[in-house]
């Protein structure tokens, strides 16, 4: 066995042990978080139902690929290769469709070629923005989004930019 299989028993029990020297009801206190989530879900639902039918229609429309088409120039010149354009676009909204179109590029290119492994770190270092941006936003006081979310997306592609250098060197 490796130690990585006694990470979540060490961890659960050293909480455990640091809330009974603190006094801490355990279970009444799991309780409570569990009610707060479920309160949680229903407060941030709306927001979700939001960004996931604008992702769909961004990309059911064709928006989204011609966007990507428009932006591959730009993209190769920054050195992603235009065959990621879609997924670099696609990323800041949707986890889940990213991976279907990391998925396809992989059985386009195989997963050990260039774009393959770009493509990889690119979802493996970058983050869903609008969503991350809908559920934060939904459940806090500030609502300025004026710097949060292109500060994020400049993020996204400059993660990107560096993920297809790093796999160029490497």
């Amino acid at each position: 066995m490796t130690i990585s299989a006694f990470v979540v028993p060490i961890l659960l029990i050293t909480l455990l042990i640091y809330a009974s020297i603190k006094k801490v009801n355990c279970y009444s206190s799991f309780v409570d978080g569990a009610k707060s989530a479920i309160n949680l879900s229903f407060d941030i639902f709306p927001f979700l139902v939001a960004i996931f039918l604008a992702v769909e229609l961004f990309r059911v429309c064709g928006l989204a690929e011609m966007l990507a088409q428009f932006l591959s120039p730009v993209f190769e010149f920054v050195g992603i290769p235009k065959e990621l354009s879609n997924l670099v676009m696609i990323r800041p909204f949707s986890g889940s469709a990213s991976l279907a179109i990391c998925e396809e590029i992989f059985e386009t290119f195989g997963p050990d070629s260039y774009v393959s492994r770009c493509a990889s770190v690119i979802v493996g270092s970058s983050e869903t923005v609008f969503y991350i941006a809908t559920i934060y936003f939904s459940k806090t006081k500030a609502k300025k989004l004026l710097y949060a979310i292109p500060i994020a997306l400049l993020c996204t592609i400059v993660g990107a930019i560096f993920s297809c250098w790093i796999c160029k060197v490497i």
